[in-house]
C-alpha cells in the first residue's frame, strides 16, 4: 500500500470514478487496473487489513495504474492514520478484499 492525494493539486487530478477531487481525510483507495478494470469496481467498498490485524473499509474511487503491481493499492492519508501508520514510511505490505 502507498500512500496517495486526493485532493485539488495532488498526485494525476479527479479521480477516474466520478471525476471529482476528495478530500484526504475521506476513507478512499485507488486499485490496480488488474482490479480496477473499467470501473467495475467504482464506489464499492474493500477491506486494507494490516499484518497484524487492524483494518479498515475504504471506497474504490480510481485506478492507480499498473504501477504498484497487480495487486497494488493506494490510499489516502486517512486509511494510513486509522491504520496507525506513519505516511512518511512509504510502502507498507497490507491484505485487502472485497467486503
Amino acid at each position: 500500500m502507498l500512500v496517495n492525494g486526493f485532493q485539488n493539486g495532488e498526485e494525476e487530478g479527479p479521480t477516474s470514478c466520478d471525476g471529482q477531487y476528495h478530500s484526504d481525510d475521506l476513507f478512499l483507495v485507488s486499485m490496480a487496473s488488474k482490479w480496477y478494470g473499467p470501473g467495475l469496481l467504482c464506489g464499492k467498498m474493500i477491506s486494507i487489513k494490516r499484518l497484524i490485524g487492524i483494518s479498515v473499509q475504504t471506497m474504490v474511487v480510481d485506478d492507480c495504474g499498473d504501477g504498484y503491481g497487480d495487486n497494488g493499492i493506494s490510499t489516502a492519508a486517512a486509511v494510513w492514520k486509522a491504520l496507525g501508520i506513519d505516511t512518511s514510511i512509504g510502502e507498507v505490505p497490507v491484505l485487502w478484499s472485497d467486503v
